[in-house]
């Protein structure tokens, strides 16, 4: 039997387990992390967060893992939620964590409010990854007569396709998202976003995130979602994206780093037993 504390957070509804790992490691296989994000029998959330028990380049380094069990490099709003909880900690405004792929800057703009900087946005097909030979001009998916065409692809981290469309309601993310993440043409999955631009400082987006499904927000995915808007001159460089769960502010400029910022939440903290 493992024992363990834990907090549980959201940003917007994006919901997770954060697990502090820096006094008492604890070892979780893939059947251990889908126990504990299991909505009825576990604790329930999108993503499971370990603060790990050592350092890299001498800041907190962290770890994410969706609700099926697999690791992912990036989880936006889980780090704001982390970079909070560690800042109320230390009774600082500011703090660096680490992931496996990068450093994030993280800053309380104000209380329970978070920005962070998610890096510099990657768009090369090998960098998503597609599986070659791909040519996105002809790259339509037609599913249950929903129609999505003409993708964007971004790597902010997480892998992400994005469709432009006039009407959200015209498209269910419960359908379309789980048969784009899961082509063959994408080695990794990817993250499936639907995007209507509402005017020059405004998107709303619905999500369909890899490894856990619909969510009620996603920050890698307004990233990218507000990047792709932002490249095509679509929006102005300082928009707001909403999504079910509420609005994230993004702060973006070609060839620089994306600043993601929004609220924060506890949820509760607690202690669980996993048999």
């Amino acid at each position: 039997m493992k024992e363990f504390k834990f907090v549980k957070m959201n940003g917007l509804g994006n919901d997770f387990v954060i697990i502090d790992q820096r006094k008492n490691a604890i070892s979780f296989n893939k059947k251990d992390i889908i126990s504990i994000c299991d909505r009825d029998t576990g604790i329930g959330c999108d993503q499971l967060i370990n603060i790990l028990p050592m350092e890299k380049n001498g800041n907190i380094l962290i770890e994410f893992f969706n609700s099926n069990g697999e690791e992912i490099h990036a989880c936006g709003n889980g780090s704001r939620c982390v970079a909070n909880l560690l800042m109320t900690e230390k009774n600082i405004k500011t703090i660096t964590l680490s992931t496996k792929e990068k450093n994030l800057f993280c800053q309380r703009i104000r209380e329970n409010y978070v920005s962070i900087n998610m890096g510099i946005p990657k768009f090369k097909l090998d960098e998503i990854p597609v599986k070659s030979g791909i040519d996105l001009k002809t790259l339509n998916f037609e599913i249950n007569n929903q129609i999505l065409k003409d993708p964007f692809l971004v790597n902010i981290g997480n892998p992400h396709i994005i469709f432009f469309v006039d009407e959200l309601n015209d498209y269910n993310i419960d359908e379309v998202g789980p048969k784009i993440e899961n082509d063959i043409i994408f080695p990794e999955k990817i993250n499936v976003s639907i995007c209507k631009i509402v005017n020059q400082d405004l998107i709303d987006l619905i999500v369909w995130e890899r490894g856990a499904g619909r969510t009620l927000a996603c920050g890698t995915a307004a990233c990218a979602a507000a990047i792709t808007a932002i490249e095509n001159h679509y929006v102005s460089e300082n928009i707001q994206v909403r999504l079910p769960g509420g609005i994230l502010d993004i702060d973006y400029s070609n060839g620089k780093p994306v600043i993601m910022s929004g609220p924060t939440e506890l949820n509760f903290s607690g202690e669980f037993k996993l048999n």
